[in-house]
């Protein structure tokens, strides 16, 4: 198993735990967005400013462009700047990070790592990652509200460089969904309805799907030698034990 596919599971824990959480749940209902995906687009998509909503639809890549348009047009319509909307979503990821991770004493050096991971990246096809970087941090000394904005970046950006991957193998947004983990279900999650296609001649094309993003998501640990690496897997594994116990 490559180094980028060991780290991916603590980075999607510890980066995406706050968006389905209390706090996003506090930023949605001060945006006045009772519908959850409406606010979700809000809050993830903020950062590309007052775009029309294809952009934000090119964007997520694997959300149902219907739901998407539809979440888009409600923030609009509730007179919710995209700016605002971002801002609140990150003070969710704070938030969320001082919450789930008090305690873990080495969130310093943690962030630390992370954020030189973050800053190296490449940001080709990956519009929603740069836009979050390019948003205010956490100051230092508030390690916690760090590790969870900056695992953040690197699961923004593992996401793009997978949409990348998909597209590589020729396969549609829906169609790595269907042969994925989760299936049927996670076609309904992302908006998707039934009935759906026969996807089973495709489970090989999403194996090699899941490898070209590894590979495309392994330059972003270069930076770290060796040693820095068991370091980083050991802390992320940690981390996202932790939070997963509040």
């Amino acid at each position: 198993m490559t180094f980028a596919a060991r780290v991916a599971p603590s980075i999607d824990r510890l980066g995406g735990g706050f968006m389905i959480s209390r706090q996003a749940k506090a930023a949605a209902e001060a945006n006045g967005l009772a519908n959850p995906w409406a606010a979700y687009f809000t809050g993830r998509c903020g950062v590309l400013g007052e775009v029309d909503a294809d952009v934000v639809v090119a964007s997520l890549f694997f959300f149902n462009p219907d739901t998407v348009r539809a979440g888009w047009a409600e923030r609009r319509a509730a007179g919710v700047a995209p700016d605002l909307g971002a801002e609140r979503f990150r003070q969710a990821c704070f938030e969320w990070g001082r919450a789930r991770l008090d305690g873990f004493d080495s969130a310093g050096r943690l962030a630390e790592l992370l954020e030189t991971l973050a800053d190296g990246a490449d940001p080709t096809c990956a519009p929603i990652f740069a836009g979050w970087r390019a948003l205010a941090r956490a100051e230092v000394g508030d390690d916690l509200a760090r590790v969870s904005f900056a695992a953040h970046l690197l699961r923004e950006h593992r996401m793009a460089v997978h949409a990348v991957a998909v597209r590589a193998m020729g396969m549609r947004p829906l169609d790595a969904i269907l042969a994925g983990v989760g299936g049927e279900g996670n076609a309904a999650f992302f908006g998707w309805p039934a009935p759906y296609p026969d996807v089973a001649a495709l489970a090989a094309a999403r194996t090699a799907v899941e490898d070209l993003t590894n590979t495309l998501a392994a330059p972003v640990f270069d930076p770290l030698e060796e040693p820095e690496k068991a370091e980083l897997l050991a802390l992320l594994t940690e981390a996202a034990t932790l939070s997963q116990t509040r």
